[in-house]
């Protein structure tokens, strides 16, 4: 696959809306994009498969098979992005300076157009010797991942690399996250009668000051060497009904960010012991804490062969090899958690979720050669 149809895949992709329908209601998901991957990837014989994971939004699964029994290699992307709030033109791509812009550009276009093009470029040249390589492009990763968990439910790989931005590091771990709902109760009165009363948003208040000390806690804790401290923060609250009334009742939703040594439990269980200090303090007080979503941090060994080849691979195309982690996470923690080995390693670039992203095209170029020489090797 030459460089220029690969860029034209990129720039296709990017000029589709699949804003995440569940992130924007009413946005259009990932069917299109879907459509175009599956075209491409049957366009040079790879055996196509659909799955339906939700109304209108369907992973694509591409297949080579090798010509003889061997070891089995996914490459796992994400279709959908994020909103597009305050840019102007998001799905016109624009080519400036080496870069691509536009939604979707780098987070993660640019690592689909990839790892398609890698599997053209081994199917283009003789193919697999052997085993077997899937491509899969998913729904879903923006918000709760519905795509990759159907994905590991009907496939199976000895190997996987998710090709996220990383700027061309071999990414071996993430951070996890769990949502937590908290909500605090108080009684109804008429704003002239405080003793008929209490003020559940202000009672709120008790437990952000104990949040907010946590979180000042968990960053001061020795770091992971991989992806740093934990964090949590105050994503949304909302309370009361209307001025002249005590409001009865206060609502927060957060996020606490987990390392690989951490659970959901754990982030529920902080949350709860906060409230029953509280409660300690003042028996008025009452307060109640449920999970809302949670996904698991991921963490594979650097000496585990699938890097080791991976950098490699590097090697051999003419890159400098960089093993880090991520703050973020990805469905490399669903592959990986399934029993599938996993990594990311993706093209570099900058703007993910902001008004302006991009992706560096070269790097879509050495990352497409890398996956390719890595197929080749591992299958």
């Amino acid at each position: 696959m030459t460089s220029d149809r690969l860029l034209d895949l990129l720039r296709d992709l990017v000029a589709i809306n699949s804003v995440n329908p569940t992130l924007v209601a009413g946005a259009p998901g990932e069917a299109q994009a879907a459509g175009l991957v599956s075209v491409e990837m049957s366009s040079f014989g790879l055996d196509v498969h659909t799955q339906i994971v939700a109304p209108g939004r369907p992973n694509t699964i591409g297949v080579l098979e090798g010509r003889r029994k061997g070891r089995t290699l996914m490459f796992c992307g994400h279709l959908d992005t994020v909103g597009v709030s305050g840019m102007a033109q998001p799905f016109t791509p624009v080519e400036r300076n080496g870069r691509m812009y536009g939604r979707g550009a780098q987070d993660m276009k640019g690592g689909i157009a990839a790892m398609v093009g890698a599997a053209r470029a081994i199917a283009e040249s003789g193919g697999l010797q052997s085993g077997r390589l899937i491509v899969a492009a998913v729904v879903d990763e923006e918000h709760s991942s519905i795509g990759a968990d159907a994905l590991v439910r009907e496939w199976h790989a000895d190997a996987a690399v998710v090709p996220e931005p990383t700027d061309l590091a071999i990414v071996t771990g993430h951070k996890g996250f769990a949502w937590i709902e908290v909500e605090v109760a108080g009684r109804a009165a008429h704003g002239s009668r405080p003793a008929e009363g209490q003020d559940a948003i202000l009672r709120m208040g008790r437990v952000l000051r104990q949040l907010e000390a946590l979180d000042r806690g968990l960053q001061a804790r020795v770091a992971h060497p991989l992806v740093g401290t934990g964090s949590l923060h105050a994503s949304t609250i909302e309370g009361g009904r209307e001025l002249s009334s005590y409001p009865d009742r206060a609502r927060l939703q957060m996020e606490r960010r987990t390392l690989p040594a951490e659970s959901a439990a754990n982030a529920l269980d902080e949350v709860r012991a906060i409230l029953d200090a509280l409660v300690l303090e003042d028996p008025t007080f009452a307060a109640t804490a449920r999970s809302l979503f949670a996904r698991p941090a991921y963490e594979l060994s650097a000496e585990h062969e699938l890097p080791q080849t991976l950098a490699d691979a590097i090697r051999l195309v003419g890159g400098a090899v960089r093993f880090e982690g991520a703050s973020f996470w990805t469905d490399a923690a669903v592959l990986g958690h399934s029993g599938i080995p996993s990594v990311l390693f993706g093209p570099g670039g900058a703007g993910l979720h902001s008004a302006e992203e991009w992706v560096n095209l070269a790097d879509v170029v050495f990352c497409r050669d890398v996956l390719a020489d890595l197929a080749r090797k591992y299958c």
